[in-house]
Parts: C-alpha cells; sequence; structure tokens
C-alpha cells in the first residue's frame, strides 16, 4: 500500500515522535484528513500535543511532501513504516521506535545478528585497526556491522565487514541524500545500507546526531565500544543500549570512557579475539522473545496499517 504524504509529513515534523502520532490517531479515529483539517485548539486537547506542535502540525505541506516522495523515489530512497516487513525486527522492539524510516540501498533481508561497533572519532592507530579487525571477524561470522558512518573507529568498523564481502549498515544524523561528514562519501556509496530518520535532505544537526544512537542500539543485539572517551558519542549508544536491554562490550583501555563502561557493568574484554568469541556466541533471537511495550505496539481498537 502506497504510504500517504499526509503520514509521512506529520512523520517529518520534529518532535512528534512515535507515541504523540498514535495519540493523534487514536484521537482522530485513525483519520489523515481529519488531523490536518483540525484547527490549532482541537490538536491542543491531544495528550502530548501542545501550541507549539499543534502550530507545526497546521503549516504541514502536503503537496510539497507529495513532490519531494517522487524525487526521493528517483534518487534511490526508499519509505519504510513501522507496519512494513523491511522493518528491522529488533527496532521494533524499542519504547521510541521511528514511525517511519528512510532508507538508501537495500536493508539485509534478515537483520537479527546484527552488531553495533561504535566509538571514538579520533582513535589511536592500534584502536582503529581493532574496529577493523572485529568488524572483519563478525562478519566473517555471519553478523551485520551497524555502525553511525562517523570518521574513526564506526568507518573501521564499517571497512572491516566490506573487507569480508560481508553487509554493514549505516546510521545517519543527517538526510540519506545529504550525508556527512564528507570524507566518508566514498564509503557511503559501499555500505549495503544507510538508514536515516529525518528528512532525506537534512543537514546533521546535533540532536539528529545523538538521537540516531538509539537506533544504532536498537538495531543491534551487541554495541561494542572499542575506545571512547566518557563524553564520547559512542557513550550515547551504549546508554540507550542498557535502556533497551542491550549488551554491551567494550576494551580494556586506559581510555576514560572504557573505563566508565566498565565500572557501570559492561563486559570488558582484553581482546579483539575474546571481544569476538564473546559477541559470536549471543543469540540474537533472544531479543525478541523479552517482553517490552513500545508505543506503536500496544492493542487499540481501530486498525492501524502504517504503524
Amino acid at each position: 500500500m502506497p504510504i500517504p504524504p499526509a503520514w509521512v509529513a506529520l512523520c517529518l515534523i520534529e518532535h512528534l515522535g512515535a507515541k504523540k502520532l498514535r495519540a493523534l490517531w487514536t484521537h482522530f479515529n485513525g483519520d489523515l484528513d481529519a488531523i490536518l483539517r483540525a484547527d490549532e485548539r482541537a490538536l491542543d486537547r491531544v495528550p502530548g500535543i501542545g501550541v507549539k506542535l499543534a502550530a507545526a502540525i497546521k503549516r504541514v505541506d502536503v503537496d510539497g511532501v507529495a513532490a519531494s516522495m517522487t524525487r526521493w523515489e528517483q534518487a534511490g530512497v526508499k519509505l519504510i513504516t513501522h507496519g512494513d516487513s523491511a522493518y528491522p525486527p529488533l527496532l521494533k522492539r524499542i519504547p521510541d521506535p521511528p514511525p517511519l524510516l528512510f532508507v538508501r540501498g537495500d536493508l539485509p533481508v534478515t537483520m537479527l545478528r546484527c552488531a553495533a561497533i561504535v566509538g571514538t572519532r579520533t582513535p589511536t592507530p592500534d584502536a582503529l585497526l581493532t574496529a577493523k579487525r572485529i568488524g572483519y571477524e563478525l562478519a566473517k561470522r555471519g553478523w551485520i556491522i551497524v555502525s553511525g558512518l562517523a570518521l574513526g573507529i564506526d568507518t573501521g568498523g564499517h571497512m572491516g565487514a566490506l573487507a569480508a564481502n560481508a553487509p554493514t549498515v549505516a546510521v545517519l544524523g543527517c538526510g540519506v541524500l545529504n550525508l556527512y561528514p564528507p570524507e566518508n562519501r566514498p564509503l557511503a556509496e559501499s555500505v549495503t545500507a544507510l538508514i536515516s530518520e529525518v528528512h532525506p535532505e537534512a543537514h546533521p544537526t546535533p540532536p539528529a546526531l545523538v538521537a540516531r544512537n538509539r537506533l544504532i542500539s536498537g538495531l543491534s543485539t551487541a554495541v561494542i565500544v572499542v575506545q571512547t572517551q566518557h563524553d564520547g558519542g559512542a557513550m550515547h549508544a551504549a546508554r540507550r543500549a542498557v535502556e533497551q536491554g542491550r549488551r554491551v562490550f567494550t576494551l580494556a583501555s586506559d581510555a576514560s570512557g572504557n573505563q566508565a563502561l566498565a565500572e557501570q557493568g559492561a563486559t570488558v574484554l582484553p581482546d579483539a579475539d575474546a571481544l569476538v568469541e564473546a559477541v559470536s556466541v549471543l543469540d540474537a533471537n533472544a531479543v525478541l522473545q523479552e517482553p517490552t511495550v513500545n508505543p506503536l505496539d500496544t492493542p487499540i481498537t481501530i486498525q492501524l496499517p502504517l504503524l
């Protein structure tokens, strides 16, 4: 079923996430036109919407989004809703899954055995080699490597998987048609798929770069932090992994972030070989068997074909 441009337009409104979209859908009995026709006072009565979001909904340009959707499709961008069979199953299990994903490339058919490799943008040479080694060895064992296309450790993880001729997926904090960082554009063309929850032509922003960490961890059974400082971006991915019930691994290191993760209960291993062996034995299906409730899974009395 084609995705209505009105739904895409709503999904693109900043701060209008899965829970609030569901509240809108429920309040207006699944009628997209009714949502868009409603005045700001009626929208403000929906739990969680408020004045600012109500104003943003009234500014929606459905015709403009429809024209953009044609352009995105011509550029090779796929739109995947939460109800689509192509939506990654592990990502559905997190508390705040994106209602809509923008994908450039081809997602692997089975995205269960996924491991995230993350860390600093300025690694030591040894840490960079370790990231490549872990990516390569896990990929050879059938794991899909997930990372964020950043310079440094992320790049090493992606390159390790590519060296093994195996799939690797990059999660972006920018649009899939506006790649960042520019130095990694050749790498972006080589990875299996690019994923983002933001407008395909969006520039990177600090909030989006932070928010994508929950997707990196949410796509993965395990999150591997190779090297990071205590205030590094990889710490966001580790924190979200813990919240989502995913395993966090790190390496014994003098790096302040690695030490902080060790104190917080991450599994610490001495080298790449030990880490690869520890991750390899994880049961990816176990995540699917754990009870969880997110805003798009809670049963309601109307049909939600897009959710």
